[in-house]
């Protein structure tokens, strides 16, 4: 593990509750072996929406809807929810009913990167949590829709399907710390070097969860 697990322990139990619909989201998850943030995170996503008094909210990746029940805690107006599957947006979709926020969301099934160029913009708050081989083509695509202060937050920058060891050699200048790594792993480290060249964001990566990386528009 990236973090102790006394650590991680104290963030979640000094970080805030779930609501009832949230536990049944978080009960779901663990019965179907689906990841989801997590409550560390979310409450990075609560204060995100808050801090930046998040209009919009788009989502690479929503699944259920556990990371967009933790915008709309933050008072995010409208999220937008992409998912490729189905059947887990239906469950969102119910999930959301349930908690009385559906009227805040927009659902759309299919690619996120296709969905994301019917929209224009401005996004407050953006997420990414699809495959991670394609976290810089989404950064990319929502680079210049994001609003004046807007966040980009990506998440499993630390763990999830990716070499930690490798990205962190890689991160400490060994350039062939990659080349046997997976192609997941190869995605994040090109996500972190695609937010950190950016002279017009300001970035850090917080430990919480799976690792979310942070990313704010100082334009």
């Amino acid at each position: 593990m990236v973090l102790s697990e006394e650590v991680s322990r104290f963030v979640r139990a000094a970080g805030p509750d779930h609501t009832d619909v949230q536990t049944r989201m978080a009960d779901f998850a663990r019965d179907h072996d689906f990841p989801n943030i997590g409550p560390e995170s979310g409450a990075v996503l609560r204060l995100l929406a808050r801090l930046t008094d998040a209009d919009t909210v788009f989502e690479f990746g929503s699944g259920f809807g556990y990371s967009a029940s933790w915008f709309l805690r933050g008072g995010a107006d409208r999220v937008v929810l992409t998912e490729f599957d189905a059947d887990e947006l239906d469950q969102g979709r119910r999930f959301m009913a349930d908690a009385g926020l559906a009227d805040r969301c927009v659902f759309e099934q299919g690619d996120a990167m296709e969905t994301v160029e019917r929209y224009d913009g401005p996004f407050d708050v953006v997420l990414i949590d699809h495959q991670k081989e394609r976290y810089a083509d989404a950064f990319r695509a929502v680079r210049e829709k994001l609003a004046p202060g807007g966040v980009v937050a990506a998440d499993n920058v630390m763990r999830g399907p990716i070499d930690f060891d490798a990205l962190l050699a890689s991160l400490d200048g060994d350039a062939g710390a990659l080349d046997a790594g997976t192609d997941q792993t190869r995605g994040i480290a090109a996500y972190l070097d695609a937010v950190r060249d950016d002279d017009l964001f300001e970035t850090a990566v917080l430990p919480v969860g799976s690792g979310l990386a942070v990313s704010t528009n100082t334009a």
